[in-house]
């Protein structure tokens, strides 16, 4: 009789708490970092890791990621004090602005980038940074395009000095 009652109790709960899930779900689906695939994107890469290691770089974080067209992908890292390093961002050719901003754990922004459609290099922006302290940072890449207002593709990658 008692465990009935706690049924008949608790099954009400369950349906109120069972009704949230797809929010739930939902929200978490939003800040997935969602890979993508562009054989274009893909070949600039390798090409870059190439020609970085080949000045002595080594790969540390990479990765494709979708994107939405002017809104911020934020990316913390962590950066030990003395180490070169580049950071490089190749966004979808068909995007007219690309941005890449880098705040230390202070929020201080230490180094800002943007680069236009018509640019020498067009969608590829990419900066050297060495940290002075070993701290976290943030990296904050934006790609806007017109046609295109969800699923652009990216790539992200940091690079330090093989010392």
């Amino acid at each position: 009789m008692v465990i009935k009652r706690l049924f008949i109790f608790l099954t009400p709960c369950w349906f109120f708490l069972l009704s949230f899930l797809p929010a739930i779900v939902k929200s978490q689906d939003t800040l997935r970092i969602i890979p993508c695939e562009n054989a274009g994107i893909q070949r600039q890469a390798d090409s870059i890791k190439k020609i970085y290691q080949g000045k002595g770089f080594i790969v540390v974080k990479e990765s494709s990621v979708s994107m939405e067209s002017q809104y911020e992908l934020p990316v913390i890292v962590p950066l030990k004090a003395g180490t070169w390093y580049e950071v490089v961002f190749i966004g979808e050719p068909s995007s007219r602005i690309y941005e890449a901003r880098l705040f230390d754990w202070n929020e201080k922004q230490v180094v800002y980038q943007k680069k236009m459609w018509g640019d020498v290099d067009g969608n590829i922006i990419d900066f050297s940074y060495i940290p002075d302290f070993t701290e976290y940072h943030m990296i904050k890449f934006v790609q806007t395009n017109k046609k295109k207002r969800q699923t652009l593709c990216g790539y992200l990658m940091l690079l330090k000095k093989n010392q």
